[in-house]
């Protein structure tokens, strides 16, 4: 294969997956115009990709306007290799939520980002912009901290040579200073988010470990800062997170 195909090839990947990912929370049918300008990509290049997706039945069209489709639904399932993951924590989650009445996470690290695989919001927490299936920066969240804590240094330098962008009013941003927190985490535990994600906000993580005592995921509770102590529920987080490792495979 020469370079140039490789390159259309590579394009073409890219544009398909910004038209799947233009698609957002509560969306249902768009128009071509409408993915052509979240994309940035020409209309007639978003109509022909567009037909295409639509005849292999991952999108669903409908007077010129479409949806995602349920194949890609099936194949998303069948791809999301922590699905048993996430169903054997959702007893655990909801335990921990009626006990805090704060919103519970469970997640996972994907790169240099936390993906949410499932959140129980409490009654008395605040709105977060999290959402099931939601990425956000590692570094700057308690279940991000909390996994990185307990995974190779490969996997943290990896994060570190990324950058560590200014998320919140308190996200840390020294390379030096989170892998001091990084450490402290894997001797206590428990990881925080004092206002690192976003203002007024805090959370309290602790990691789901395999049998070799790397993560495989974290469980958190998050809630207002005049509100929670994260020092109080810090242990409800930790023994949920240790019980859910020993029950796992």
């Amino acid at each position: 294969m020469c370079a140039a195909e490789r390159d259309d090839g590579g394009m073409t990947a890219a544009r398909l997956t910004a038209l799947f990912t233009a698609f957002r929370p509560g969306d249902g049918f768009l128009g071509t115009s409408e993915l052509a300008r979240r994309t940035g990509m020409p209309k007639s290049s978003a109509h022909r990709l567009l037909g295409h997706l639509v005849r292999q039945g991952l999108l669903e069209r409908r007077d010129g306007s479409v949806r995602l489709g349920l194949k890609l639904f099936e194949v998303g399932q069948v791809a999301i290799g922590q699905r048993g993951l996430a169903d054997a924590a959702r007893p655990y989650l909801a335990d921990l939520r009626e006990a805090t009445r704060n919103t519970v996470h469970l997640a996972i690290l994907e790169g240099t980002e936390v993906v949410y695989l499932d959140i129980t919001r409490g009654p008395d927490a605040p709105v977060l912009p999290s959402r099931i299936g939601g990425r956000f920066p590692a570094h700057a969240t308690a279940v991000g901290k909390a996994i990185l804590a307990h995974s190779p240094e490969d996997v943290v330098e990896t994060v570190i040579s990324a950058g560590l962008p200014r998320i919140g009013p308190r996200t840390l941003t020294a390379p030096g200073l989170l892998r001091r927190q990084l450490a402290k985490v894997y001797e206590e535990g428990t990881a925080y988010d004092r206002e690192e994600s976003g203002p007024g906000v805090v959370c309290v993580a602790s990691p789901v470990l395999d049998n070799s005592g790397l993560a495989r995921a974290a469980i958190s509770i998050s809630g207002w800062s005049t509100r929670v102590r994260v020092e109080r529920v810090a242990p409800a987080v930790r023994t949920t997170a240790l019980t859910l490792s020993r029950t796992l495979p």
